[in-house]
């Protein structure tokens, strides 16, 4: 499909995309009661799935970012507007991230699709939904995006997907966030990707990574290859890039697919913006607002927020769901 012109029109204020990046981190206030449940993998490890369900035949399966967690503020918010609207939610917490450490030495990457289709399956196999829709931010669209890709087959409940700020060029995103202007952004994810890792090296002292490798690692280029590449069976950060990057599995999607990466989004590169994939498979919908930064579309309207990123996921899975 050809680009989508978006409706995305935001006051003065959220024009600066490092301002729209963080005011939900900063302001957003607001909670959902979540219900977990622990589901074991054929690894012998473990993933946290928290519901949020207002008994609709429609469930959101919702993927957070990198160092995200179901409490990161953009799920929060989108959870709590798709309750308030007969949606079912469930935030999948990736290994590691909701508050307990999984048992592996290796936790997630923005390649590893296996545990979302576990999570796709176990819903279909223990509930009785009629609509299961996927929304991914960030890494956990790309790994949306990955993962349709990827299977050609899916079940038949699973109706459409929305992928919001997505590095769909890993390398290329890479290399974005080492500039300058994302400093801040970069220091923050270094620092907690360095201490869980090392908490793993002392679990797992048999460990063949290279501690003052990661003690120094700086960008995620030194990380990956520290890291990532190792734990994963790659043999370096570009070949994990490389072949874990969602762009080139965007031709083989077979379902309606929103793509909403803002123009203004510092965290991507201009090759994470797949216009060519888009205008060669119809089932795809680009949509690139001028603004936005990264996980934003924030604003106001008569001092109230609009929520115009959460309308416009339900607007767009409301064409698909019956």
């Amino acid at each position: 499909m050809p680009i989508i012109e978006s409706t995305y029109k935001p006051s003065y204020i959220f024009k600066n995309n490092h301002i729209n990046t963080v005011y939900k981190t900063v302001f957003y206030n607001n909670s959902v009661n979540y219900s977990r449940k622990r589901i074991s993998t054929p690894d012998n490890d473990f993933l946290d799935l928290d519901f949020s369900t207002v008994g609709s035949n429609t469930i959101v399966i919702a993927l957070h970012g990198l160092e995200g967690s179901s409490n990161s503020k953009y799920i929060l918010s989108t959870i709590k507007y798709l309750n308030s609207q007969n949606k079912d939610c469930v935030a999948v917490n990736f290994r590691g991230c909701s508050g307990s450490d999984n048992s592996k030495i290796y936790s997630y990457n923005s390649g590893k699709t296996d545990d979302l289709e576990m999570v796709i399956n176990y819903i279909s196999e223990n509930y009785h939904y009629k609509n299961i829709i996927l929304l991914g931010y960030s890494m956990g669209g790309n790994i949306a995006l990955k993962f349709l890709g990827e299977n050609s087959k899916l079940a038949s409940e699973i109706k459409c997907a929305i992928a919001i700020s997505v590095p769909c060029d890993l390398e290329g995103s890479s290399f974005a966030l080492a500039k300058w202007n994302n400093a801040i952004y970069l220091k923050r994810f270094m620092s907690t990707l360095r201490k869980k890792t090392l908490l793993k090296l002392e679990k797992f002292p048999e460990s063949n990574l290279n501690k003052d490798a990661i003690i120094s690692s700086k960008t995620f280029e030194d990380f990956d290859n520290a890291v990532t590449a190792p734990l994963f069976g790659y043999t370096s950060a570009e070949d994990y890039w490389r072949k874990c990057s969602s762009k080139q599995f965007i031709e083989g999607i077979l379902m309606p697919t929103l793509i909403i990466n803002a123009q203004d989004d510092s965290f991507l590169s201009e090759t994470c913006y797949p216009v060519k994939e888009a205008n060669h498979n119809h089932y795809i919908y680009l949509e690139t607002p001028k603004y936005g930064g990264h996980v934003g579309f924030n604003n106001f309207y008569f001092g109230k927020e609009t929520q115009w990123s959460e309308k416009r996921i339900l607007n767009f899975m409301q064409q698909y769901i019956s």
